[in-house]
């Protein structure tokens, strides 16, 4: 999979191919786009990117695993298996594009929704779910997969990443750091130092703004005056939309971006045009603030079907393949089920452990407190 981006430094604009104006009116900045809706590969004159056949599929199965675990958690979370979800429905092309773009050696510091990402790092799906059952802070070491904790205050990884990037750079690694967040964490003050620290010491880290255009109930246009990607014009160091919805389109970007970062170029920003099929949490009912009318226009531009009609009219994948995708995607749903099913409870006392390095006295006094108040019930059970 190679990517030939000789103008990524400095996105240009024009009517060309590959070169789209999203729904909203001719008022609308113009998104880099290689997959159309209907599954038509075009070419795009700034990111140009060659992919096998495997590759696509590879990408599709991806997507498709991605979205079943994810049905399936919102699902458990429905029954009163997790206290609370929240579902990437319609962004898995932004994720697995931008995910399958990364290296090993990258850093990722994702918010609470970056399940795809999640998946192209090597994270298993079932370790996502222990922090919204309430039985651990996050089930994987992040130092194995270069892939931080699920990070819940908005838009704070955004510093965090930056700090990570910095640091990177001053040991000399030619490695990359990506940051994810939403439209909604952009207004956050936090996403803002971040990006003056990032300009000012040329860090090599990538800003990946999934733009679903609901800040919860807050659309868009309600948080800023000029589009999203535009804002880093004015930190110094510059941003492109892209199709969100493009899988393709958003692999080719973030890969040209990430080697920016490489090369010494410093930060990037990417605003991942898409939308929020779901809702945004489980907590969450979107018929109060959204028409329909909205969601059906989008759910047309589904990321995965997109990519199946491509596969289907360029004859790349048959029903054999097909077929085969969606019993592993039944397998996956019945894993996902029997894991979040049989999660072991904690220790009573387990969140008092790793506040401190080496410990602390406050923490001890308060862990004792506990254990002896936590005593008196089984005293009271063997009465």
């Amino acid at each position: 999979m190679t990517v030939d981006s000789p103008a990524a430094r400095k996105p240009r604009g024009g009517k060309r191919a590959g070169v789209k104006k999203p729904a909203g009116g001719p008022d609308q900045p113009e998104l880099v786009q290689l997959l159309t809706p209907e599954g038509e590969r075009v070419e795009h004159p700034d990111y140009a990117i060659d992919v096998t056949p495997e590759e696509l599929r590879g990408l599709y199965r991806d997507m498709v695993l991605t979205r079943r675990f994810d049905g399936e958690a919102t699902t458990l979370q429905r029954q009163g298996e997790l206290g609370l979800w929240a579902s990437l429905l319609g962004q898995e092309a932004a994720q697995i594009g931008s995910g399958r773009a990364t290296r090993a050696d990258d850093y990722v510091f994702p918010t609470y929704r970056e399940h795809g990402v999640a998946w192209c790092r090597g994270v298993d799906p079932t370790n996502l779910l222990g922090m919204f059952r309430g039985v651990n802070h996050g089930g994987w070491d992040p130092n194995e997969n270069n892939f931080h904790l699920y990070t819940i205050v908005i838009g704070s990884q955004a510093l965090h990443a930056t700090g990570y990037a910095m640091g990177v750079a001053k040991d000399g690694a030619d490695s990359a750091v990506i940051a994810y967040f939403g439209d909604g964490a952009s207004s956050q003050g936090d996403v803002a130092e971040a990006f003056t620290f990032a300009a000012v010491y040329n860090a090599p880290v990538v800003f990946f703004c999934q733009n679903n255009q609901w800040a919860i109930s807050e659309p868009t246009e309600k948080q800023t005056r000029v589009p999203l990607y535009r804002r880093a014009q004015g930190y110094g160091f510059p941003g492109v939309r892209v199709d969100g919805n493009d899988v393709l389109a958003c692999l080719a970007v973030t890969k040209a971006a990430l080697e920016r970062a490489r090369t010494g170029q410093g930060p990037m920003l990417v605003e991942a045009f898409t939308y929020r099929m779901g809702a945004h949490t489980t907590s969450d009912d979107p018929t109060k603030y959204r028409r329909d009318e909205e969601r059906e226009a989008w759910e047309a531009k589904d990321p995965i079907l997109r990519l199946r009609r491509h596969l289907e009219r360029e004859g790349l994948a048959d029903e054999e393949f097909f077929a085969a995708l969606e019993a592993e995607s039944d397998a996956l749903a019945k894993r996902v089920r029997d894991r979040v099913r049989t999660m072991p409870d904690p220790e009573d006392t387990a969140i008092f452990e790793n506040i401190y390095a080496d410990g602390h006295a406050l923490v001890d006094e308060e862990r004792a407190q506990f254990a002896a108040y936590q005593a008196q019930f089984a005293d009271e059970e063997s009465n």
